[in-house]
């Protein structure tokens, strides 16, 4: 493997590492607004939710390499203490990507990227009316991590009110990942659309304890057709299926067994695929 130390390689290289390993993140798509009331935009992609009680996120607005200098973003949550948070979906990443250009700090993104800005209902900042969920938020703290190039400044932020367009939820009130169609930064120019066929379900309820792949069957652990993550999805399961669930089962699936080891597993795994880990062990078994 390829082996690379930190202050070895040039920053702009090990950011890219970086960024291309620690990938897709979610973007913070940050309005805020100066002393002089000049909003400001900006997307950061050193972004997360950490805490939900009491709600928090946090994004870094880190040093340029380029200079050393820092952002407007940051000036300006360093001056008022407010940001506003908006997501970042499909419709407007254009407009985002656009947003990051060094525009001078007594020019508003919002008119160079077509954006709207609203009124906020608890701070000064602005929200992007065209964002399907906007926070408002206050900054609990900010951590500088340095004063070198690439050096990042950690804004902690309260949230203090959630904007969610009705549009994007389902039936339960829940967000849609489909509806909300979110973006998510990679390293160099790549970005990732988080909706459709990117988005999958994996149901691991945490209370469940399962048997763990040490306490398979060595006939299914040293298979040579299933995958690490058929195993696990196997191996999850809290006790191994009795002899009449197994009987029952295979009833159930009402196909032939096929007598070749490596036939059947393939036909376990294309069960586990369906999400059918008893018809699996079934099979298996």
């Amino acid at each position: 493997m390829l082996k690379i130390i930190p202050g070895e390689v040039s920053v702009p290289d090990f950011h890219q590492y970086l960024l291309g390993t620690v990938s897709p993140r979610p973007i913070c798509f940050a309005s805020t607004i100066s002393n002089d009331g000049i909003a400001n935009l900006a997307p950061y992609s050193f972004f997360n939710a950490f805490s939900s009680n009491p709600p928090t996120v946090v994004f870094s607005s880190n040093r340029r390499v380029a200079g050393n200098t820092t952002k407007d973003t940051l000036h300006n949550v360093e001056a008022n203490g407010e940001v506003v948070i908006n997501a970042v979906s499909y419709k407007i990443v254009q407009q985002m990507a656009l947003s990051s250009v060094n525009y001078p700090a007594d020019v508003s993104e919002f008119d160079k990227v077509g954006l709207t800005p609203i009124a906020s209902e608890m701070i000064a900042p602005p929200r992007v009316k065209e964002s399907p969920v906007q926070m408002e938020c206050r900054v609990n703290r900010i951590i500088s991590l340095g004063e070198t190039p690439g050096a990042g400044n950690l804004i902690v932020c309260d949230v203090l009110c959630m904007h969610v367009e009705e549009s994007i939820l389902d039936v339960e009130g829940k967000i849609d990942p489909h509806k909300i169609d979110l973006m998510g930064r990679m390293g160099r120019a790549f970005y990732c659309r988080a909706s459709g066929d990117a988005i999958s379900k994996i149901h691991r309820p945490v209370t469940v304890i399962g048997i763990g792949v040490d306490q398979l069957p060595d006939s299914i652990r040293l298979s040579t057709v299933l995958t690490g993550n058929d195993l696990a999805q196997l191996a999850a399961v809290p006790n191994l299926p009795s002899q009449e669930e197994v009987q029952a089962s295979l009833k159930e699936l009402g196909a032939s067994i096929p007598d070749d080891p490596q036939a059947k597993h393939q036909l376990a795994q294309s069960l586990i695929a369906e999400d059918n880990v008893v018809g699996a062990f079934a099979v298996l078994l």
